[in-house]
């Protein structure tokens, strides 16, 4: 084609197919690659789930200070988790701890798990 002779009707349909195939490729391009990023993210949340220390049976709560004890949480509780001053505690830890007269969380009662009665 040149500025003497313009093309046919079937040389500008070819163009326009080869222009969708091109920018049909690079797009398919793109999508692949957003779908390996996804995928790679999938992986790491998946190995970062199985590397995660299991949750602690029990908690014990530090005061502001870290030098004293406030409370004895399961180690579930949703206060502890709203504390964030929780260490992990064994069960003879918090059992002796609630013994020493520790207050008890009232929301998940660690008491009551722990078999102390009220």
């Amino acid at each position: 084609m040149d500025q003497d002779h313009p093309g046919s009707r079937l040389d500008t349909l070819r163009f326009a197919r080869r222009v969708v195939e091109q920018q049909s490729a690079q797009q398919l391009a793109l999508i692949d690659r957003w779908i390996a990023e996804e995928e790679q993210r999938e992986r790491e949340r998946r190995q970062g789930e199985e590397r995660r220390p299991p949750q602690p049976e029990w908690l014990i709560q530090h005061g502001l200070n870290r030098s004293n004890i406030d409370a004895v949480h399961t180690g579930d509780c949703w206060a502890a988790a709203k504390s964030g001053r929780c260490r992990p505690a064994t069960h003879e830890q918090a059992l002796a701890a609630l013994r020493r007269q520790i207050p008890p969380c009232v929301h998940c009662r660690p008491d009551t798990a722990l078999g102390i009665p009220d």
